[in-house]
Formats: structure tokens, sequence, C-alpha cells
């Protein structure tokens, strides 16, 4: 009897567990591809918000897809926090326009994590909410809006975003329009989107400074050479399904710290870690070269010896990427000549030079982007093209990134 008992006990827990089982519907496979992304930094002084803007607060940010899908789900950052962060609410929906706070209330919904609508995320950490049914149509605006009780330890987030946030106080994550907010030009605790998209979907990773953040370019415009670049991928139907991700940094460098991590440092993160990345496309350099004397010259061995550093940290990007299956395209290091917050001389130009010259070399990147031919002044190899010029000698105008975006062969990413 006590061994028939215990096989009954037995059977009823098998059919219990299998009940279990059956009573969660499977996940369909998705392919998840970024969409959208932004380097993660902790803010300087200037583009931190203040903690009392954050206590009890709604931040609604726009970002615009590159590439579009029907389901979505969104990647929050507290990677520089220090403690935990509490997020009580979160929603996404499709902006009405770039440069407002309005969305379409019929595409409004609620994100959640793990099933909860809020998420305490570990301090060094990224949280990716739960996926949902969201159609997002390719090079949309999106609205993603966030419930913060109390303001993060320290802030993560991105500095030149180039896009208009909008900051109010009270749970308005729901809001149609956030009447009266407090406008700001950054974005704070968001890192990406990401779509579920074709088996064949891939991103493409810009990886790179203030040039590539988009100085020059204008607010709420969309218009970045990587926003360029990605307008064209998709008027291609061969091309639709290549994502472009923008990770540039304004003042990043190779080598060293500047307001954010140096590209060796923020690698792993902004480029292996990219959802569906197959490419990779490196404008760094131009702040090496730049900051190298801007304090007074240095000896010509220090010259050469920075040169080899520079490239020495190329050949770093390139083989981790290689060995993760990512093509690695560079792009010449573009003219400053004439820029009053570099004043470069002859040692200067020497140095960009010898550095392009290695980029040029076939074999050292898997392709190669000429952004030096593209803007030079066919006058004076030192200086940017006074068309494609913002005026500072140093960043592309709005025609500048334009032709940036369109000096790419497509046929890079068929």
């Amino acid at each position: 009897m006590k061994a028939i008992a215990t096989l009954g006990r037995a059977i009823i827990l098998s059919l219990l567990c299998a009940g279990i089982a059956g009573s969660a519907a499977p996940a369909p496979h998705d392919t998840w591809l970024r969409s959208w992304a932004a380097s993660q930094q902790v803010p300087e002084p200037n583009n931190a918000l203040p903690d009392a803007d954050f206590r009890d607060a709604t931040i609604r940010q726009v970002v615009r897809v590159t590439v579009g899908g029907r389901r979505i789900r969104v990647l929050l950052s507290n990677v520089f926090g220090t403690e935990p962060l509490r997020i009580d609410a979160a929603h996404i929906a499709l902006s009405l326009a770039a440069a407002s706070s309005r969305i379409d209330p019929a595409s409004d919904r609620a994100l959640t994590f793990d099933g909860s609508t809020r998420v305490v995320i570990p301090a060094g950490a990224s949280y990716l909410s739960d996926p949902i049914v969201f159609s997002a149509p390719a090079l949309q605006s999106l609205a993603i809006t966030l419930y913060f009780p109390d303001a993060p330890a320290r802030q993560t987030g991105h500095p030149g975003s180039r896009a208009t946030s909008y900051v109010v106080h009270g749970n308005q994550v729901a809001a149609a329009e956030l009447t009266d907010a407090k406008k700001v030009q950054h974005w704070y605790q968001l890192a990406g989107v990401e779509v579920a998209a074709s088996a064949g979907a891939r991103a493409i990773v810009t990886l790179g400074d203030s040039i590539t953040d988009g100085n020059g370019s204008t607010t709420d415009g969309s218009n970045r050479w990587p926003d360029r670049l990605a307008d064209r991928l998709q008027a291609m139907p061969a091309t639709r399904d290549v994502a472009v991700l923008n990770h540039g940094i304004g003042g990043g460098r190779l080598l060293l710290d500047g307001l954010g991590p140096n590209a060796l440092a923020r690698f792993d993160r902004d480029v292996l870690a990219q959802t569906g990345v197959r490419y990779l496309l490196v404008l760094e350099g131009v702040n090496d070269l730049g900051t190298f004397t801007r304090e007074g010259p240095q000896a010509p061995e220090a010259h050469a010896a920075l040169v080899v550093r520079i490239i020495g940290a190329y050949r770093q990007i390139v083989a981790r990427a290689r060995a993760a299956g990512i093509k690695a395209f560079g792009a010449t290091i573009m003219p400053y000549g004439g820029s009053d917050y570099y004043h470069p001389d002859a040692q200067n130009e020497a140095d960009r030079q010898a550095i392009n010259r290695w980029i040029r070399t076939p074999g050292n990147f898997d392709g190669v982007i000429d952004f030096d031919a593209v803007t030079r002044d066919p006058a004076d190899s030192m200086q940017l093209r006074a068309a494609l010029d913002k005026g500072d000698h140093l960043h592309p105008s709005v025609a500048g990134h334009r032709a940036m975006g369109d000096a790419i062969s497509l046929e890079l990413f068929k």
C-alpha cells in the first residue's frame, strides 16, 4: 500500500508539472535587431539633469528607428549608476512630430519588465523590456516615456542627442502631450530599441566622435551622416533590412577618455553587444591628433609614437570585430586645418596623412570610406570645403553630413 501511495503521489506530481509546463504558451521565435541605439556615458555637469527634475518626473524622449518591425522591445540603462535604478512606468508610442512631445494616443502601449510595469535596474546594468506587439515603420520617430519616482544615484545618458526630450512632474506616461514641459537636448537612461526582424536583417555600427554624433546637424532634424545613410538604405529594396546604429560620442577618442569612454573601452558594449550587428564603420582619431598638441608642441619622436599607437588601436578594433564575424570598414580622418579649437600645424597634418595612408592600405580594414577625399578643399588639403564646413573648420555642416552619407557605397551592405 505504501508503494502504491508513493507511486500515486509521483503520478500526480508528474501531471501537475505537465500542466504547469503546458499552461505557458511558447514564445514566438523572434530574430531581434537593434534598430536604434545611443552610446552611454556619464553626463557632464552642464548636460546632467538636476536631481530635482528627476524626482517624481516623467521624461519623454524621441528616437528614430532605422528598420521597422511589428514587435518591439526597449533597452534601458543604468550602466554608470552606482545604485539600483527604479522606473515605475514606461510607455512607447508613435511620435506625431520629431520636435514635439505629442504622440498618437491610439498607438500608446505600456512596456513591461518580467510582466511588471515597474523595473529596478541593478547598478552597472541594462534591462530589456518584454516584447510587445507594436507596429513601428522604418524611419519612424517613437516617443519613449519613463516615470522616475526618484533621481538616479548617478545618471547614465547620451548628451549629444540632437533631439528634444520633455520633462514634467507627476506620472504622465500616457499623456497625449506633455504641456509646459522642460525641454532638454539630451537622452537619459535609454540605450536601445529592438524590432523583431527577418532572419537576414543586420545592423551597421558607426563608431566615432562628435562628427558621427551629429555636431553640425539640426536638432530634431535626423540629418546626421548616419541618418542619411539609413535613409539611403531604406530607399533600396536590397538593403531595407539593414539598421544603422549611431555610436558617436562628442569628444570621443581612440586612446584616452574624453567626455565619454575611449573607443577601446566601450567597444564591447557599443559594438559587440549590439543585436544583429554585422558591419562596423570607424571614424575616429581627429580628437587624438588635436588634443596631442593643444597645450603645446611635441617632439617629432612623440608624434611618431602617437601615430603608431593610433594605428595599434585600429588593429585592435579590426581584430576584435573580425573575431565576432563583423566586417570592419575604416573611414579616413577629415581635415581640420584652421580649427581654433586645436590649432593644427604641419606636423599634425603629417600625422593625419600617415594614418589615412594606413587606413587606405588594402587589407588593414575590410573596406574604406574616404571621407577625407569627400570633404577636403581641393585647393588646400588641410581644410574642409567651405560649403561642407559648419564654420569651425572641424565639424561638417548639414550639407557636409549629407555629402558624407551619400559617399558610402551601399554595395558594402548587400
